[in-house]
């Protein structure tokens, strides 16, 4: 596997859960993140729901991806082509549990599993917190939730700029009672168009298992 050259980026991006206390959502609102997944605004006052599209499309796995992937830490797995992915247990992030990156490209992905029950809504503010610190021009570009496999994620496309590259990262967040899931695939913004079908169907590949 190439040298991944967003790593420094996402490494500063995705931090895990259990590490966060406090997170600064979209509106720039401060809020105080708790061991059990719930979350209020720092100063007290009762928080204000903000209206999320549901995309009414089913997401399935490509018919292609033959390979499940099942996480050690969770029930779940990730379905894929091993022809065109390639993956290892993830090294370059000490959160991660596998990173992914398609075969001669420069799209990467990683999968983050923990066993920490989270509110979409709390990852979400994660997600933004964690890449803020890491880029303060962040900004959310895309957001709905989606049906994929019969299971509820948030889809999040988040573009910013750190170190001088200007980056885009395209990710499924997922929770049940068992954990929580950052899945997540990036590249370059010049990029993310031209691998636009590639992330989805890596991304469409997320399983609930037994």
């Amino acid at each position: 596997m190439k040298k991944l050259f967003l790593i420094p980026v996402i490494s500063l991006l995705c931090i895990s859960v259990n590490a966060q206390k406090k997170a600064i959502t979209e509106t720039g609102e401060e809020v105080i993140l708790f061991d059990d997944g719930t979350w209020e605004y720092e100063n007290g006052e009762a928080p204000v729901e903000t209206t999320i599209p549901t995309n009414r499309k089913v997401f399935e796995k490509n018919n292609t991806f033959s390979f499940l992937l099942k996480s050690k830490k969770l029930n779940v797995g990730v379905w894929l082509n091993p022809k065109k992915w390639s993956f290892q247990k993830a090294t370059d992030n000490p959160v991660a549990e596998y990173q992914f990156q398609l075969r001669n490209s420069d799209l990467y992905g990683m999968i983050i599993t923990e066993q920490v029950e989270v509110p979409l809504e709390t990852l979400k503010a994660i997600a933004v917190e964690n890449g803020k610190a890491a880029a303060p021009d962040l900004k959310i570009v895309k957001e709905e939730y989606r049906t994929v496999n019969g299971i509820k994620v948030l889809l999040l496309q988040m573009n910013g700029t750190t170190q001088g590259i200007k980056f885009s990262y395209y990710g499924y967040y997922y929770s049940n009672e068992n954990g929580s899931v950052q899945f997540i695939t990036y590249t370059s913004q010049r990029l993310i168009q031209t691998y636009f079908d590639e992330c989805e169907n890596l991304l469409n590949g997320l399983v609930e298992t037994k």
